[in-house]
């Protein structure tokens, strides 16, 4: 019987960050949890520290819900697993539903881990692997290893895309010949001449 590879980790989100094509949203969200152990909440998987860390404390499946006050575009999640730590509260099946609010929810990723050390990412993509629009984000725990109870997930981030605008993608013009012509003024004037519609071309000068 061959052993599964373990489940190798994703980049440190931050050099997403960096790279500017993304931006984390999960302040804008509203969170909530099917269960926690006192002071192991909501608070500890938002704290950007990874020794801190949600623990369930109730039946499977174990839900972390992220709810957008209005419809969101999503790329990536990124959740933070440390099986080393751990060990049987490590989740090992894990279902990403999507949708408007709790009553239409659909899964659109399962993933199945083995002993996960480090950030998981998990893209989040449409048919035509386009970013989603979505209201609402449930992640939902299935299974830990070890078929432990309850589970520990230590941090959770949700990125957008960031979109370039169009005039960004020109160099700026600071040429002699673009000095010059850049302050010319073109006029379009319509008169009516017998009847018929005609354009005429007035330049002027303006400094911009």
């Amino acid at each position: 019987m061959t052993t599964p590879n373990k489940t190798p980790p994703g980049a440190d989100p931050k050099q997403l960050e960096r790279t500017g094509t993304v931006r984390e949203i999960g302040s804008q969200a509203v969170w909530s949890l099917s269960s926690c152990k006192p002071g192991f909440g909501v608070d500890q998987l938002r704290d950007d520290n990874l020794e801190t860390y949600w623990q369930s404390d109730g039946s499977q499946p174990h839900l972390v819900n992220i709810q957008f006050r209005r419809k969101t575009t999503v790329k990536t999640l990124c959740i933070y697993a440390d099986y080393k730590s751990d060990e049987s509260y490590t989740p090992s099946k894990i279902s990403v539903r999507v949708g408007n609010n709790f009553h239409n929810l659909q899964e659109i990723r399962q993933l199945e881990l083995v002993e996960p050390s480090g950030w998981i990412h998990v893209p989040l993509t449409d048919t035509h692997k386009k970013p989603i629009r979505t209201f609402m984000i449930q992640i939902a725990v299935l299974a830990n290893h070890q078929n432990g109870r309850d589970t520990h997930m230590r941090q959770i981030k949700v990125y957008t895309p960031v979109e370039e605008s169009s005039i960004g993608k020109f160099p700026r013009c600071t040429t002699i010949d673009f000095m010059m012509y850049r302050s010319i003024r073109t006029l379009f004037v319509i008169s009516t001449v017998s009847g018929r519609k005609w354009i005429s071309l007035v330049h002027g000068h303006t400094e911009l």
